[in-house]
């Protein structure tokens, strides 16, 4: 006679539930122990599943980087527009804005892993759509809200882009001190000025 498995057991995982255990559990271990010092080994041990069990879903680290970067670009995507949907004050492109940097000071780990490491394929095909909507929909935004300017469209779109990811990394990383050091409704506020400063 058996005992039933426990959650944690590999056993009690069905195959689509083990990759997502194994995506939160490297999300965890990401945050942690930042990218550098990202095991394998770590990521089963905190799913409850054996040290097998991550290189046979993601073949190796940066297998299993690649995915998490996957997941943080659909993340990432998410947010945006529920802030966009949420904000109904502000332009589509201010909320985004404010919901990327929101991103980038919520899950600073998986940002620096999507935008500032090179240990994920971007050659990668899931990888590659993730990043391309995410970065379209930026696009969009930006062309809707200047629509009508003279000038080039690809320049606004890299203008906009370099100041709202300027100012999350320069948060994320703690260099922008001063906006810190404010509540969230007062940074949000310095931020909403900013960002219509362009």
């Amino acid at each position: 006679m058996t005992t039933p498995s426990s959650p944690s057991s590999p056993s009690s995982y069905h195959h689509g539930d083990l990759r997502a255990a194994l995506i939160e559990a490297g999300e965890m271990e990401l945050e942690e122990r930042g990218i550098e010092n990202f095991s394998l080994r770590r990521v089963a041990k905190r799913a409850g599943v054996s040290h097998a069990a991550p290189a046979h879903h993601f073949g190796d680290v940066n297998g299993l980087l690649t995915a998490l970067a996957t997941y943080g670009f659909e993340l990432f995507g998410r947010k945006i527009e529920n802030d966009q949907r949420k904000e109904k004050d502000l332009s589509q492109l201010t909320a985004g804005a404010l919901g990327y940097i929101d991103f980038a000071l919520e899950h600073p780990a998986l940002f620096a892993l999507m935008f500032s490491s090179n240990r994920p394929d971007f050659e990668n095909a899931a990888l590659e759509r993730a990043s391309d909507r995410a970065f379209e929909r930026f696009v969009r935004d930006v062309h809707s809200e200047t629509s009508g300017r003279t000038g080039d469209a690809h320049l606004d779109v890299m203008a906009r882009w370099a100041m709202v990811h300027g100012l999350a990394d320069l948060l994320v990383t703690g260099r922008m001190r001063s906006l810190l050091k404010l509540s969230k409704s007062k940074r949000r506020t310095a931020l909403i000025q900013i960002l219509g400063s362009q």
